[in-house]
């Protein structure tokens, strides 16, 4: 099993762009399928790179196999899409280092 966690960007990102309705399926989404099994969605150019798409909006999150985490990083609509995702690939590096200063900071999971 994996676990999942929401970096701040992520939190605002969703809050703003997203109704009630669809932040429940974000939850949902997260609860049912990718504590089980990540790999769903579109991948972006790497396997652990995925996007979602929930109601017209993408949510996007990567995959940490070695700690057994799943990062969500942003949401976009269809038209922020190209630059979201170019935004998230070249900050690959700082997410995998934020994922691994929670592990060592709390001593095992935390929130991102």
């Amino acid at each position: 099993m994996y676990q999942v966690f929401r970096t701040a960007r992520f939190e605002k990102e969703m809050m703003k762009q997203l109704s009630s309705a669809e932040q429940e399926a974000v939850a949902n989404f997260e609860k049912k399928h990718l504590v089980f099994d990540p790999y769903v969605g579109d991948h972006l150019g790497y396997p652990f790179f995925r996007e979602k798409k929930l109601s017209g909006k993408r949510v996007y999150f990567l995959i940490y196999d070695d700690v057994k985490i799943v990062l969500m990083v942003s949401v976009s609509d269809k038209k922020a899409q190209h630059d979201t995702i170019e935004e998230i690939k070249l900050h690959l590096k700082d997410y995998y280092a934020l994922v691994k200063e929670v592990l060592t900071r709390h001593g095992g999971y935390g929130h991102a």
